[in-house]
């Protein structure tokens, strides 16, 4: 049932009310299938994600599903070898080459990065280099043609950043690793800033192109954590960029989406300091280390929230505890403001009657 004094929404217009902190319909309730989608057979995934969330009646928020910019990188040759679970990828310059290995793993149905390919101060030459010369171009064909297949029947959230994240969150996760970058920040701080400042500009660009289209809203893959990331370094290479962004999106109306999954109970007020709008994927424990509800305490209250079932309830659970546990999320948070969603991502081990359920819960939820 719908709220009495709202009309009835399609999809997107109740997507974009909630995102906005407006009053909605109903409670969106938008899965995320990462992960999960990939593991179906075939003949089910052959009638497309929008026709699966349709039939268990929840709101198609589609994350990350297109870019509006092309990136090119000229003077880069690229070369990927496999081999077994190995997966090894070249970048070669005339200034020096990198070299990053992935491992995949069936449990997961994942490529792992196991080695990053900025190993020492002077491979940042090489990465400082390649983004010296990137090239950024408006593309936004993907974008319109989805949008004309969704309609009104959901969203398109588009990405943004030239690696998907800030620049220093892709030097701790693909670039150089947590441990060594520690350490270049210790011995060579100048060079790693030197680095970060030409990758700042590229993604500027990104965003900037972003801002100017037709999209409403954009998310950007951060990933935040305190597992890899301090608050002191969150506030000194990541707060600066991520306000840069949310100015320019701002300054075309639009929405900035922080897709962050991993321990936030100390980063919340430095993240809802930057100017973004909306949180997404906020998992409670064990992914996680604070509740959806505690999450609000943290935060101002335009800033919007996503998710709160976390993957491995989602996953280990009995139907009867998940039950359990989405109506004390949903009596806990009530229906403004919020996306109910599956933090992060969905393990492929999750049955298909768990998200009938879920749909199930939200309508009785609303209802009453």
């Amino acid at each position: 049932m719908r709220h009495p004094s709202i009309k009835e929404m399609t999809s997107r217009e109740r997507l974009l009310a909630a995102l906005r902190g407006r009053e909605t319909d109903r409670l969106p309730w938008s899965p995320n299938l990462a992960y999960w989608w990939d593991a179906q057979p075939e003949s089910f995934r052959n009638r497309g994600e929008l026709a699966f969330l349709q039939e268990i009646g929840a709101d198609p928020l589609m994350r990350g599903a297109a870019q509006l910019y092309r990136i090119a990188t000229p003077g880069t040759e690229t070369t990927e070898t496999v081999v077994g679970n190995k997966r090894r990828t070249t970048l070669c310059t005339q200034v020096g080459c990198l070299a990053l290995e992935h491992t995949y793993v069936p449990a997961g149905n994942t490529w792992f990065l196991t080695e990053h390919p900025v190993k020492t101060t002077e491979d940042l030459k090489i990465l400082q280099w390649i983004n010296e010369r990137m090239v950024i171009t408006e593309d936004a064909d993907a974008y319109i043609e989805a949008r004309k297949r969704l309609g009104e029947d959901g969203l398109i959230v588009p990405i943004l950043g030239t690696y998907m994240k800030s620049s220093f969150q892709s030097l701790i996760e693909h670039w150089v690793g947590t441990e060594e970058l520690t350490y270049m920040l210790a011995d060579d701080p100048d060079r790693v800033e030197e680095c970060l400042a030409t990758m700042r500009l590229r993604t500027a660009e990104t965003v900037r192109i972003s801002a100017q289209s037709e999209a409403e809203s954009f998310i950007f893959w951060e990933d935040s954590s305190t597992t890899n990331v301090t608050p002191t370094w969150f506030s000194r290479h990541i707060s600066p960029e991520l306000t840069q962004w949310a100015d320019l999106i701002h300054a075309q109306d639009k929405l900035l989406i922080h897709h962050a999954c991993g321990h936030l109970h100390d980063l919340l007020p430095l993240m809802a300091a930057t100017g973004i709008d909306v949180i997404e994927s906020i998992s409670p424990p064990p992914t996680g280390n604070i509740e959806l509800w505690d999450a609000r305490s943290y935060l101002p209250a335009h800033v919007g929230l996503i998710g709160g079932i976390e993957p491995t309830i989602f996953l280990h659970s009995t139907e009867a505890e998940l039950e359990v546990h989405v109506k004390n999320l949903l009596s806990k948070m009530g229906r403004r403001n919020w996306i109910l969603a599956n933090s992060d991502s969905c393990p492929p081990g999750v049955s298909l009657e768990k998200f009938i359920q879920v749909s199930r819960l939200v309508r009785e939820f609303c209802a009453e």
